[in-house]
């Protein structure tokens, strides 16, 4: 899931499922293709997706880690907390979405989950649940005040 700025949902992937890794689905899902020039993506550590990113001549911004140091720089604690202040948009946009809508809070029954045998015509009912609750939720007043 991505979000602008503003709070709203600007994509969503499709379901997958819980051992893939972050990284493997935004190369897989198509929202590198969503890149434009100048663009600047947000993302947790652990999404190694710098040269994509590069590729499309934007830049990839993560919270700095200590990597074996004791502590950060100060330049890193507070370019990690100014991300930090953007990036709780999103864990909040993902929150309202869970509290919403009963559907998103339990775990989900296998038929919500499983695509027909030709997948690749019929879109999973758990992606057009997902469809819905964010334009739902980008109907809803903004998280970000």
């Amino acid at each position: 899931m991505a979000v602008t700025p503003t709070g709203s949902v600007c994509f969503i992937s499709q379901a997958w499922g819980g051992r893939v890794s972050d990284e493997v689905i935004t190369q897989k899902c198509g929202f590198l293709d969503c890149i434009e020039y100048g663009d600047v993506i947000l993302a947790d550590r652990g999404f190694n997706i710098h040269d994509e990113v590069a590729l499309k001549c934007a830049s990839l911004q993560i919270p700095a880690f200590t990597g074996g140091k004791d502590q950060l720089s100060q330049k890193d604690v507070e370019s990690t907390r100014q991300l930090a202040r953007v990036r709780i948009h999103v864990e909040r946009v993902i929150g309202q979405l869970r509290k919403k809508y009963k559907i998103l809070q339990n775990t989900l029954p296998i038929n919500l989950i499983k695509c027909p045998s030709d997948s690749k015509k019929v879109t999973c009912t758990i992606d057009r649940i997902l469809v819905v609750t964010a334009a739902l939720t980008n109907l809803s007043p903004s998280v970000v005040t």
